[in-house]
């Protein structure tokens, strides 16, 4: 029997390896039991899952354990985005959620994610006493076969897809969208994305042209289905012979978005992240507190100077940013890694609703994402960024730490050292506003090394120095 711990955002492991059905049991167990302590139970659970090998099975093992602690399940009809999984929750007004999503790991991987009654992610705290009540091995596991449950009503199918719809319809008025004449190009990273913006935008003059859009789960085309390059140059391809004005390219489970411009040219998720808060702060002539990872763009700050908004940033991931926007009734929130969530929905990533926010920020201007991106740097100036991903050997991560935490660097790619900040990692900050930040994955055994800066120029340099600093150059 594995240890069970939730990094970043759940559990994650190898399928058939330390992921198998009797881990996912004994998660799924430690789950009802933190239900029941915390009076949940008895309003249900919803639980989903992705396109990944043996993915609704595993759901499956979830809602027989659930319904063997005579909790309710309402368990997804089929593959389902989770941002989709999320508001469920919330419609049937539940105790939570289970995810079973790997999100953008490689295609070995799968996970198990938990969402509150909020549909968010579940604080750092409460994650620890889930995984104290996981049994030690499977006779600590109540279950029953999933068809009982199904016979005497215990898990009931759903179809979560029309009040999301209806969710995000308030949200919007697509209405713009459908008569702009936009085509369209749609990534589906061979996930739970495929057929979502054909249903939200329906018949009318922009058209949705997907790619990858079928169930393969070993992900063709890339190493993994997360919307960073190189795993998004095969769809970007597509984009100058389709004539496409935009491409909009969802991770695995649908969560998190990549874009691409009119020209296939990649747009940086921190760009990205900058772009939605311009469309909100300028555009839509909304206020409200910005919340951001420590790994996200400094743009955020300048705009939210700008626009007297206030900033809270975070440690990386959602189980960080989540709890704080429901603190602070956030405008947005997001993070590095493509993932975005607004006021008004659940404090959840939503890939397909930003992708709609990106549309109409298109409709609302007039221009083409290249513009857009003008558009935005005329207010902040140009930013740049990049990011190095290195894997390490668990035995060398405290020499790793340590080395980082001594380091005195006066000066970062000829730039000079401000300030160091650890809220999650150590993130230098240089004296143009950039930062270099060195931190561990939560969810993989990598260590991440990013970098901003207004200087197109340092940006190797930075990174290098980064490297340097943490032992690896």
């Amino acid at each position: 029997m594995a240890d069970i711990t939730f990094g970043t955002d759940g559990w994650r492991g190898r399928i058939a390896d330390d992921y198998t059905f009797a881990n996912v049991r004994r998660c799924a167990q430690g789950f009802a039991t933190f239900l029941q302590q915390q009076g949940l139970a008895a309003k249900g659970v919803v639980i989903g899952h992705d396109q990944r090998f043996q993915a609704e099975f595993f759901a499956g093992a979830a809602a027989e354990v659930l319904a063997a602690n005579n909790i309710q399940v309402w368990l997804t009809d089929g593959a389902t985005p989770t941002p989709t999984i999320s508001y469920a929750a919330v419609h049937k007004q539940s105790g939570g959620a289970i995810n079973i999503t790997a999100s953008h790991n490689p295609p070995w991987d799968c996970g198990f994610k938990v969402r509150d009654p909020n549909g968010g992610a579940i604080p750092p705290h409460d994650l620890k006493t889930i995984e104290s009540l996981i049994p030690a091995d499977e006779r600590g596991v109540k279950q029953m076969k999933l068809d009982d449950a199904l016979s005497d009503g215990r898990v009931m199918l759903f179809d979560p897809a029309p009040a999301y719809i209806e969710q995000l319809h308030r949200l919007i008025d697509v209405a713009p969208i459908r008569q702009a004449g936009f085509k369209v190009l749609v990534d589906c990273m061979w996930g739970n994305g495929a057929g979502w913006f054909h249903r939200l935008l329906g018949d009318g003059a922009t058209t949705i042209h997907e790619v990858n859009n079928q169930r393969n789960p070993i992900f063709p085309h890339m190493s993994r289905p997360e919307p960073i390059p190189p795993n998004v140059d095969h769809g970007l391809s597509f984009v100058t012979s389709l004539g496409a004005d935009v491409a909009i390219i969802n991770d695995g489970d649908a969560d998190r978005v990549g874009f691409g411009d009119e020209q296939g040219n990649f747009i940086d998720q921190l760009r990205v992240y900058g772009l939605l808060g311009y469309y909100f702060l300028e555009l839509r002539g909304e206020r409200g507190p910005i919340v951001k990872t420590i790994s996200t763009t400094k743009m955020l700050n300048k705009l939210a100077a700008i626009y007297d908004v206030p900033v809270h940033e975070t440690g990386v991931g959602f189980k960080f940013i989540a709890p704080k926007m429901v603190e602070v009734d956030a405008l947005i929130g997001g993070e590095e890694s493509g993932g975005y969530a607004f006021r008004g929905h659940v404090p959840e990533r939503d890939g397909l609703l930003a992708g709609l926010y990106l549309l109409d920020m298109m409709v609302r201007t007039g221009k083409r994402p290249s513009q857009l991106l003008e558009m935005l740097f005329e207010k902040v100036g140009a930013h740049y960024y990049s990011r190095i991903d290195t894997p390490f050997a668990a035995a060398k991560r405290a020499e790793v730490q340590a080395r980082v935490a001594a380091a005195k660097p006066e000066r970062i790619g000829g730039l000079k050292c401000t300030g160091v900040l650890t809220i999650d990692g150590f993130q230098f900050l240089m004296e143009d506003g950039g930062w270099l930040l060195i931190r561990f994955s939560g969810t993989e055994p990598i260590l991440r090394i990013y970098c901003e800066t207004t200087h197109q120029d340092r940006v190797e340099a930075i990174l290098h120095d980064g490297q340097r600093i943490a032992g690896l150059a």
